[in-house]
């Protein structure tokens, strides 16, 4: 994306995620899986770097439903500070709780990568993290439909 680009995706994200608490836990996911992403560039082992794609691809599935959970939000409880609102409080805790989870999945990963010589379980730490990031984005999602 060029610099225009950014600048009309920065107006656009302004506009539907706020400037406060959706936005800040909309771009923690996002920095996540920038994160996640960056740790496959240095992964030697082929079949390893393959089960590390496909989780990958599966978490970057996720981030249309959390920029959904966060415009939704907005539109209910706009933000523009760091204060939850009550009545959303349970949404933005499942969404923090998945940028976390996120962010363990990346160091996994980058646990795996320094790894010195064949991985016998291959992504399977990685997988299990992952699997709590899939589950709370559903959870911010039936919190927000609740």
């Amino acid at each position: 994306m060029g610099f225009f680009g950014a600048v009309r995706q920065g107006r656009k994200d302004d506009l539907e995620l706020g400037k406060g608490l959706w936005r800040r836990a909309h771009d923690r996911f996002h920095r996540g899986l920038d994160r996640y992403h960056q740790v496959l560039e240095g992964v030697d082992d082929e079949q390893l770097y393959n089960e590390l794609v496909q989780i990958a691809n599966e978490l970057a599935e996720l981030s249309p439903r959390v920029r959904t959970v966060c415009v939704e939000a907005q539109k209910r409880s706009p933000s523009d500070g760091l204060d939850v609102p009550g009545t959303l409080a349970g949404v933005h805790r499942a969404l923090s709780k998945a940028g976390n989870s996120l962010a363990t999945t990346a160091e996994a990963a980058a646990m795996l990568r320094l790894a010195v010589g064949p991985v016998p379980v291959g992504a399977l730490s990685v997988r299990r993290r992952a699997e709590s990031v899939f589950e709370q984005v559903a959870d911010a999602e039936r919190q927000l439909n609740a």
